[in-house]
């Protein structure tokens, strides 16, 4: 009897310390919304209301933030919104902009051409991997037709097409000239938006009403395509382009559902190839070692925007158009306007500047 009174405590002691062992384990560092933490919040889709905190809440610097709208206004901002975990911190406007003004996204709806490749993809369209040619036909371009044959639609998202960037904006086949074989050069190019092509040809819908249904509509989005020149520019209100921003922060998710696989916008915001390591599927990153910048084949040293956080990814685009992501902050900052500087270029100091004064706010 002793015996088996020995023999039934030492199994209750095996018993408590293995689950008190396995209890004490860590949750996966990929572990979304532990009971802790507070969910990320989105706005509903049917109308314009969205939910806000203040910046005391936040334990953020108030006393900073008259200098950071002081430098936005002056360097020719017309909207500016910042949210944490989904909800508006921060919505100003400027010069008569209004929260129902439509303003174009210019190269930061780049982005939107990205999102909606990968949606073509997941829903067995498109292979990113198969060539440009498959979809839209030979004699796109007027490269040699075994070098066309060579890019992929991963080439056009990565702009590694190997095509001379440096005839400007038209996309027609004689202003496609062969430089580089495919994935050997990057170059910023416009060549990207055969992409539209590819998703049109590829679902049989249009570009506009495939984009509307499958991302537009989703997340609540408002604004269109229109033509200007030789590109399709997306105009929408400033929360329209946060909308966005905050379906990127989520990883393709809105409010449960995933409107963009998970996998893809991982692969959209990390480095895409080993020319430009500040470069994915037409998204632009911060904290790589090196960076390549538009018309130039010189590779620059350190990060794209030194004063911003090392994860943040973003869609830059002509006259200072920005959709700044910081996972690690849950931050999405908006920035709409004309050109701080005067000068056309997608980068310029106005980046880092505008990092430093939000970094005196935010910490």
């Amino acid at each position: 009897m002793k015996t088996k009174k020995l023999f039934s405590v030492w199994i209750f002691l095996l018993l408590f310390f293995a689950c008190s062992t396995g209890s004490s384990e860590e949750l996966p560092a990929n572990a979304e919304n532990p009971p802790s933490e507070e969910p990320m919040y989105f706005p509903p889709n049917n109308n314009d209301l969205w939910e806000t905190k203040s910046i005391s809440s936040l334990g953020w610097d108030q006393t900073k933030v008259q200098d950071l709208l002081t430098y936005l206004e002056n360097k020719n901002t017309k909207s500016f919104i910042i949210l944490q975990n989904g909800k508006i911190v921060m919505e100003n406007y400027f010069s008569g902009h209004t929260s129902v003004t439509p303003w174009y996204w210019a190269s930061a709806g780049k982005t939107l051409t990205s999102a909606v490749t990968g949606i073509a993809e997941q829903e067995g369209f498109l292979n990113i991997n198969n060539k440009v040619s498959t979809y839209i036909g030979t004699g796109w371009t007027s490269a040699p037709l075994a070098k066309e044959n060579l890019i992929t639609c991963k080439n056009l998202l990565t702009m590694t097409s190997g095509l001379d960037d440096s005839l400007g904006d038209d996309v027609s086949p004689a202003n496609l000239l062969y430089k580089a074989d495919a994935s050997t050069r990057w170059a910023y190019h416009n060549v990207y938006v055969k992409l539209q092509d590819v998703v049109a040809s590829a679902t049989g819908q249009t570009w506009s009403q495939y984009f509307n249904s499958r991302l537009r509509d989703k997340i609540g989005m408002t604004g269109s395509w229109i033509q200007s020149g030789n590109n399709s520019v997306y105009w929408s209100t400033t929360k329209s382009m946060a909308r966005f921003g905050l379906l990127a922060l989520n990883r393709g998710n809105w409010n449960g559902t995933q409107v963009i696989n998970s996998n893809y916008v991982q692969n959209a915001v990390s480095t895409s190839q080993n020319i430009n390591l500040a470069y994915g599927y037409l998204w632009w990153l911060n904290g790589k070692t090196s960076y390549y910048l538009p018309q130039t084949q010189f590779q620059f040293s350190g990060k794209l925007i030194p004063n911003a956080p090392d994860d943040l990814f973003c869609a830059l685009g002509k006259n200072d158009q920005k959709i700044y992501v910081v996972p690690s902050k849950k931050l999405v900052v908006i920035r709409m306007g004309d050109a701080a500087d005067n000068i056309n270029p997608a980068l310029s100091d106005f980046d880092d500047v505008l990092w430093q004064k939000i970094n005196a706010v935010i910490k």
